[in-house]
């Protein structure tokens, strides 16, 4: 009667996601009671009570709106309790011992922007627009090293008012419930970088030649972990939050895309990894740290390098197991490029490459490092001859989807960061990959869709248990924890 009473008063959708809760848990009922359930069709049963979950659970997901976040003024002392550091158990990441699972993105110039009164307003609207899709992690530089607005003008001299402006970037993520990835400085040479470091090593009287001699020179070494021992004992002047005790950064980040192309045996920039990733964690041992890898295979693996996009990803230097390897190190991190890697024509190769380099990479996270893998950047350029939207959004659903798959599991598959998001009026700054969501619709409708079915993983027990919780009855595993 109660159930009849329900059906006549529900709405179309409150109707349709109430059976869907009815039929899952009669699933779970009878595979309880059953004793004649084959051990293969149980599995079968169980993938299928799992997609139902995740569908009945994003029926009305999030979509984007200009108006609408959903940052620490709109969720009050909630956030106290829910905003703990973010930690790593087994192959998955946690928050009070509860499943975290990552959608987020990169925009690398946020402190710069910050550094000008006049665009400081597009760091809060980019943080706003990418609450309002659900995504809660961004990717971003901690470092501008001797170029225009530096960071650090010469070795451990800084601007205070650049300084001021990433504080601010940190305060303002923390508003919209947006942790941080915080990049330490570029294997490139776009603000500064391993190049800078080198340059300032000639000046300081070095026989230092090319930047790789970043990795090996012990001066530069110093230099380097100077400037980690600067950001992570700096105090938020407007948080009054010492950087290292912020949960509002996710992880430190080695540096951008290291390769050591000077030494394809790879033990120059192992020997430096070695060395950072301890001394960050002497540092700093809250956060998580991760090297900020490509995912290129090297030598100690020669039955993976197949797998890497060309020959020439052998030749750089980095070994993706042996990097990830190392002490300190809590998390992989791998990109995914296959215009910039295979072939800048637009062609379905594309779409099998990221799918096949995600698989391989989730299962060497799982059976020889023990560790998530987060895909920290994934994009396709505009500019690219063949270039559709329809592809663009293609390609994000193969990352998505090859994501959840490993989710569903409890698989290493930990989260993916799209490169990259922009708010309106940054265009000057797109480098051909920019996603402006008031712009593109379709592209803000699957972000934010991929964010609700992720929700659901992060905020209620795996009814298998995968997640390491405490078992918890049947009919729980399909309710919300603040439901219940």
């Amino acid at each position: 009667v109660l159930i009849l009473w329900l059906m006549i008063t529900m709405d179309t959708l409150m109707k349709k996601n109430l059976l869907h809760i009815i039929f899952g848990i009669m699933i779970v009922i009878q595979m309880s009671s059953s004793s004649t359930i084959f051990a293969g069709a149980t599995g079968d049963l169980e993938e299928q009570v799992m997609d139902t979950m995740v569908e009945a659970g994003t029926e009305n997901h999030l979509a984007y709106d200009h108006s609408r976040s959903y940052g620490i003024n709109e969720l009050g002392s909630m956030e106290d309790d829910a905003w703990q550091m973010v930690g790593k158990k087994g192959n998955q990441f946690v928050v009070n011992d509860q499943p975290f699972y990552l959608n987020g993105f990169n925009t690398y110039w946020l402190m710069v922007f910050a550094a000008d009164q006049s665009t400081r307003v597009k760091v809060t609207d980019l943080f706003k627009q990418a609450s309002s899709v659900g995504l809660t992690v961004c990717r971003t530089w901690a470092f501008n090293d001797g170029q225009w607005r530096a960071l650090q003008k010469s070795p451990s001299v800084y601007d205070e008012e650049v300084f001021k402006a990433l504080d601010f970037v940190v305060s303002e993520a923390k508003k919209y419930k947006i942790r941080l990835i915080l990049s330490l400085t570029n294997n490139w040479d776009a603000y500064g970088g391993k190049a800078q470091y080198v340059k300032w090593g000639k000046a300081a009287g070095l026989n230092v030649t090319s930047g790789d001699d970043f990795f090996s020179d012990q001066t530069l070494r110093s230099y380097y972990k100077a400037h980690v021992k600067t950001v992570l004992n700096r105090v938020n002047t407007l948080t009054n939050i010492t950087y290292k005790d912020d949960p509002t950064i996710f992880a430190w980040e080695l540096m951008n895309e290291p390769r050591c192309t000077s030494d394809p045996t790879g033990n120059k920039l192992q020997s430096w990894i070695q060395e950072m990733a301890v001394y960050v964690k002497s540092m700093d041992p809250k956060h998580l740290v991760e090297i900020g890898s490509e995912g290129f295979y090297g030598p100690s693996t020669p039955g993976r390098v197949q797998l890497n996009p060309n020959t020439y990803a052998q030749q750089v230097g980095t070994d993706f197991i042996r990097n990830h390897q190392v002490l300190g190190v809590d998390f992989a991190s791998v990109h995914i490029y296959a215009d910039s890697w295979i072939s800048q024509s637009i062609s379905d190769a594309h779409l099998q490459f990221t799918k096949s380099w995600m698989d391989a990479h989730i299962e060497d996270a799982e059976k020889d490092l023990g560790m998530p893998v987060v895909f920290a950047e994934f994009g396709v350029s505009s500019r690219d001859p063949g270039y559709n939207l329809s592809f663009r959004n293609t390609l994000l659903n193969t990352v998505y989807k090859t994501q959840l798959d490993s989710t569903k599991k409890g698989g290493s598959g930990a989260g993916s960061l799209l490169w990259q998001l922009f708010p309106e009026g940054t265009e000057n700054m797109d480098d051909g990959y920019a996603i402006v969501l008031s712009k593109s619709p379709s592209t803000s409708h699957i972000i934010s869709l991929h964010s609700s079915r992720l929700g659901i993983f992060n905020s209620r027990c795996s009814w298998k248990c995968n997640w390491g919780c405490k078992k918890k009855p049947a009919l729980e595993t399909f309710l919300y924890h603040d439901d219940l």
